[in-house]
């Protein structure tokens, strides 16, 4: 981190947050049209080149969660990433000195925890990773052995898009995850660089709530998308000895979000005497 005039960088600990993400509705992230192009399915999923399965990628993941923490923060959004796509990224003004910009950056609920472009001017890294999550061996056998599916490992949705005058319909093939099936082993990996991330890490928690009452991936609005975390446990490494792991839920099946969210105040105090101890 900086006070505005010098330039270090602390790793005090991580937060690990594992779990399972299982599909309640259809899921739909798309993928490269050419992929499917012998089923000749309009919209394709994305999937693994090694297996062929589908799999969430960390960054649609972390990409929905960043976006709807920042629309119920309602931050400013400032920084173009594409056409027609923006996000908040804290950026200084002309006449900020660069102690009140890291002050102001360190206020901002988004940018600790998110990050922000290395043009900014900031020397704090990234707190969130998110790796990617694959399709658990069950569910894949599951679909492969049990399930009906239209292609490898996914179902096809068949929409139609209307004229509003004259109500002619186009029809269109949408390619989904069916529901109830599991992608396992996901990964959070959330850095601590100084006493104010053990505050902030609560807030990544209410992201996944939010997700949760969302939807992740495409056509959201028409039914699709709708993920819930299940099997949830926490983990620490701390920067003074590394290599050792202590979890703060032993429960072989986990928890949810919103049982973590009922012992923030807990979980908080325990990350707090694990990576500071006093």
């Amino acid at each position: 981190m900086s006070n505005g005039n010098g330039r270090y960088v602390k790793l005090y600990g991580r937060v690990f947050l594992y779990g399972d993400i299982i599909t309640i509705t259809g899921l739909h992230i798309g993928g490269a049209q050419a992929a499917l192009a012998i089923g000749g399915v309009d919209n394709v999923v994305i999937r693994d080149p090694l297996t062929n399965r589908p799999y969430i990628p960390g960054s649609s993941l972390r990409g929905k969660m960043r976006s709807l923490w920042e629309k119920l923060k309602g931050v400013e959004q400032n920084k173009s990433i594409g056409r027609d796509v923006f996000i908040h990224v804290c950026e200084p003004d002309r006449n900020e000195s660069p102690g009140d910009f890291v002050a102001r950056y360190r206020e901002c609920p988004v940018c600790p925890i998110y990050g922000v472009p290395a043009e900014a001017g900031i020397p704090a890294p990234t707190r969130l990773i998110v790796r990617d999550i694959f399709m658990s061996e069950k569910s894949a056998e599951e679909l492969q052995t049990q399930a009906q599916t239209d292609q490898p490992y996914t179902e096809v949705k068949w929409e139609a898009a209307i004229d509003r005058v004259t109500s002619a319909a186009t029809p269109r093939q949408m390619e989904r995850v069916p529901a109830g099936v599991v992608f396992s082993d996901m990964e959070m990996v959330y850095s601590v660089f100084e006493l104010e991330d053990i505050d902030r890490f609560p807030s990544l928690l209410e992201s996944m709530q939010l997700l949760e009452d969302d939807y992740l991936g495409g056509l959201g609005s028409r039914g699709s998308g709708r993920i819930a975390f299940r099997r949830l446990n926490v983990g620490v490494r701390t920067g003074d000895d590394y290599p050792t792991k202590v979890l703060y839920y032993g429960k072989d099946q986990g928890v949810t979000v919103g049982e973590l969210l009922d012992q923030r105040d807990g979980l908080v105090s325990w990350l707090m005497s694990v990576i500071f101890p006093s």
